[in-house]
């Protein structure tokens, strides 16, 4: 297989389609190598648009996906960011070549060691992996300037909004199916936040999302 024209088609069929236009993103996807993050049985499928099954039953996100979030966060070279959901590993690379450092929360152990095997391989020196419950954030590090979530919640969680810095950028999916929406939520204040409606679509639901489930009415 001719994985640098594969790379170049996903690029140009999926992820500029999805209004994916930053350069430095663009050029990212052509420089981490996305095959290099799934096992090898499944290399040929790197650049599919499809979620991909991960060894522990949770998923790799579509690559449009992978990189509209990192797009849409606006990560700047001095950012701190935090990952919720390390998963292969491939979106907390694009993240660290983007931000000063990422804390990625993991909450299965096998799969966080797959992921640090992988980020080792392409030379990402600047991720730090915690094996965790990440929903509801990770105080001990908190401020974040971004936090990036790798799965769907019913909605935002108040303490990963109260983690972010002032100006900072929250983006993650909300909702239930069939109806989910990728929202980026800006700390403007203390005391107030911005949110704001980027697009549709569906993925698969965060470990221990019911931590967060909201009150349901019951008739």
């Amino acid at each position: 297989m001719d994985f640098e024209k594969a790379r170049f088609n996903m690029v140009e069929q999926q992820i500029r389609p999805w209004d994916v236009l930053d350069q430095t993103v663009l050029d990212l996807l052509f420089h981490v190598k996305r095959e290099d993050f799934v096992a090898d049985k499944q290399r040929q499928l790197a650049f599919v648009d499809t979620e991909l099954p991960l060894p522990n039953g949770s998923k790799m996100l579509q690559p449009k996906l992978e990189a509209r979030l990192a797009q849409d966060a606006a990560i700047q070279s001095s950012d701190k960011i935090l990952e919720i959901g390390t998963g292969s590993g491939y979106l907390t690379a694009l993240l660290s070549k983007l931000g000063k450092h990422v804390y990625s929360v993991e909450i299965d152990p096998a799969q966080k060691e797959r992921a640090a095997a992988n980020l080792k391989k392409a030379g990402i020196a600047n991720a730090t992996l915690i094996e965790g419950d990440g929903v509801l954030g990770l105080p001990a590090h908190a401020p974040f300037d971004v936090i990036v979530v790798g799965g769907s919640l019913p909605v935002a969680p108040q303490e990963l909004k109260e983690q972010l810095a002032v100006g900072g950028r929250l983006i993650m999916v909300v909702g239930d199916l069939p109806v989910m929406s990728c929202k980026l939520i800006q700390r403007e204040t203390e005391t107030s936040f911005r949110e704001t409606a980027l697009f549709e679509t569906c993925i698969s639901r965060l470990a221990k999302a019911e931590a967060v489930e909201p009150e349901r009415f019951v008739f």
